[in-house]
């Protein structure tokens, strides 16, 4: 095939320590790994993010076999803001055709500078397989977080590592961007919406599984999930992520897969279906039926069987507010808009390019221009309008700003 020139697309954000108040006027230096470009430098806006740069990758058939070289470009990012450490994240990987999203933390002075090393990707790299787990666990009778229903959680804590290794940190990490971090991690973002979606469903249904049985902490360990393939699925701390995984997880981050008469979510056992092969999704053989048309619910039930289906947790932690149940748009009134208005404007305090508004409870036109500000800050289609994905991301990055302390959240 021709070794066409392609290229992908990155854009950085620069956050103080592990939230998401943004530094204005960091300078940003990007180098790739290998070759000869020269350096490029940038300087963050009012949101701590640089544009959008066009960057050198390999062709895009490249993730379209596991027979292949490698599929992505990688680059290092260096960071230097005045009052912080330098932080080097080495590694950031680029894919052809696709906007890759990173997030770099500083730490105020005089903290020690950070380096982030990105390994492998998981369909590239060596990594031990998963020990085979039943799809349904016993429940223990009390616990600590969930028992009686699904509830989706504000935060998972991921053990950077096996189980027993207890010298591995531990991760505070939100739900959204920890389901991000590992789709980003275990697939190729250049695969069918389809496929990607399949898998994004088969990750949170393992997720909220640990959740849901308490595994780990009915074992006596402090923390949800490890970062250990041959015991869960692979999470890479300061990883980049990419934008359309981004956009899918934010409208089904509710949702999991479940059997008839299981309350639990599935425990959906998946592998690369090359190297090493299981009795769930196999992670090609997912991408070669989204290329032939299937549907994600029509790859799930290939994998797990007919009777699989899509359900939806009762609660969301960590939220104000729930959903309308309909999207919001020019015209709407009532006590969800006024909501919205309302965290809307504490978010411009940090985010100044996100206009303050009236919160006056009516969605007219400056209200809209508000949305679509913070939707192209946050990665969302520019619409205006307050739709699913839009209200919860609205309603994370509000506590997040909010919060006079938190975790040590990732």
């Amino acid at each position: 095939m021709p070794q066409e020139n392609i290229t992908g697309h990155l854009k950085v954000s620069v956050r103080i320590g592990n939230g998401y108040i943004p530094v204005t006027g960091a300078k940003v230096f990007v180098q790739a790994v290998e070759g000869n470009m020269e350096p490029l430098s940038f300087i963050t806006d009012s949101s701590g993010q640089t544009p959008e740069m066009e960057l050198p990758t390999p062709p895009r058939f490249y993730s379209e076999s596991p027979d292949e070289p490698k599929p992505y470009a990688e680059y290092v990012i260096t960071v230097e803001a005045d009052g912080y450490e330098t932080a080097v994240v080495e590694g950031t990987e680029i894919l052809p055709g696709e906007l890759s999203l990173q997030t770099v933390q500083l730490q105020p002075l005089p903290s020690a500078g950070s380096v982030i090393i990105i390994p492998d990707h998981v369909l590239y790299g060596d990594y031990e397989s998963k020990t085979p787990e039943a799809e349904v666990k016993p429940v223990p009778e009390r616990g600590e977080i969930v028992l009686s229903r699904v509830v989706i959680p504000e935060y998972i804590v991921v053990h950077d590592g096996a189980p027993t290794n207890s010298s591995a940190p531990d991760y505070w990490v939100r739900y959204t961007d920890y389901i991000k971090n590992v789709a980003s991690s275990e697939i190729y973002a250049t695969w069918e919406d389809s496929t990607i979606l399949a898998n994004i469903l088969a990750i949170q249904s393992f997720t909220l599984n640990r959740v849901y049985t308490e595994y780990y902490r009915s074992r006596g360990y402090d923390f949800t999930i490890t970062s250990s393939t041959a015991y869960d699925q692979k999470f890479v701390y300061g990883r980049n992520i990419y934008d359309n995984i981004s956009y899918l997880v934010d409208q089904v981050f509710n949702n999991y897969l479940a059997r008839p008469g299981v309350t639990q979510p599935i425990f959906t056992s998946y592998c690369d279906g090359q190297r090493v092969t299981c009795s769930g999704l196999s992670q090609w053989g997912s991408k070669y039926l989204g290329d032939e048309g299937y549907s994600a619910i029509e790859i799930i039930r290939y994998y797990y069987g007919p009777d699989m289906y899509i359900a939806t947790a009762e609660q969301i932690s960590g939220v104000p507010a729930s959903y309308p149940g309909y999207d919001l748009t020019i015209g709407s009134s009532g006590d969800k808009v006024r909501q919205l208005q309302q965290q809307l404007n504490r978010i411009s305090q940090n985010y100044p390019a996100i206009p303050q508004i009236s919160a006056d409870g009516i969605y007219g036109s400056l209200t809209a221009e508000s949305v679509r500000a913070f939707q192209k800050i946050f990665d969302l289609p520019q619409t205006g309008v307050t739709d699913f994905p839009t209200w919860y991301a609205i309603s994370r990055i509000y506590v997040a700003v909010s919060r006079i302390s938190e975790p040590g959240a990732y």
